[in-house]
C-alpha cells in the first residue's frame, strides 16, 4: 500500500469510519475501556474537526480529532486562541507510511482555518519522539490516562 488521501469527516459514514480505527487501535489494541473512549465531543454538533485517512481501496488507515473553542478549553487551560488535538489513531497495516504526519498537519491546517494560534496534545509517552518531530514540546508532569502516560505537548502555528 503506497497512497492515500486524508481529508475532513463529513457524514455519518466517515465518522463511523474514525470510530472504527480508534476501536481497533484504543479500544482492542491498548485495551482503553469503549465507555471512556468515546465522549461528547464525537457529536456532530460539537466544536470539532474529526480528519480520516483512507487508503486507494477505500479503507480507513487513520483519524484524528481537532477541539476547539469551549470543547477545547478543559484541555488548553482555557486559552481560547489553543486547540486540543487528540483521538489520533493510525491501524497496524497503516504505521510507518506517513499517515500519522499527514493527519497531525490536516489537523493543524484546520485548526489555523479557524483562527487558532497553537494546538495542544496529550502524548501517550511512547509517542513523545513523533510529536517532537512535528514541532511539538512537551510541557507539565507526566500524568495517566486511561492507565497510559502522558504529556502534555503543544506547537505555535
Amino acid at each position: 500500500m503506497t497512497g492515500f488521501q486524508v481529508r475532513v469527516a463529513v457524514g455519518p459514514a466517515d465518522r463511523e469510519a474514525a470510530f472504527a480505527v480508534r476501536k481497533d487501535v484504543f479500544v482492542v489494541e491498548q485495551r482503553v475501556p469503549a465507555e471512556i473512549e468515546y465522549d461528547a465531543f464525537d457529536a456532530e454538533d460539537a466544536d470539532t474537526v474529526h480528519v480520516l485517512a483512507v487508503g486507494e481501496d477505500g479503507v480507513p488507515l487513520g483519524t484524528g480529532r481537532l477541539l476547539y473553542g469551549p470543547a477545547a478549553a478543559d484541555k488548553t487551560g482555557g486559552e481560547a486562541t489553543v486547540g486540543s488535538l487528540g483521538r489520533l489513531a493510525v491501524t497496524r497495516a497503516a504505521r510507518g507510511l506517513g499517515v500519522g504526519v499527514a493527519l497531525v498537519r490536516a489537523i493543524e491546517d484546520a485548526a489555523r482555518e479557524r483562527g487558532l494560534a497553537a494546538v495542544d496534545l496529550h502524548a501517550q509517552t511512547h509517542a513523545l519522539g513523533f510529536y517532537e518531530r512535528l514541532g511539538y514540546v512537551a510541557y507539565g508532569a507526566e500524568f495517566l490516562d486511561a492507565g497510559i502516560g502522558h504529556r502534555a505537548m503543544r506547537r505555535g502555528l
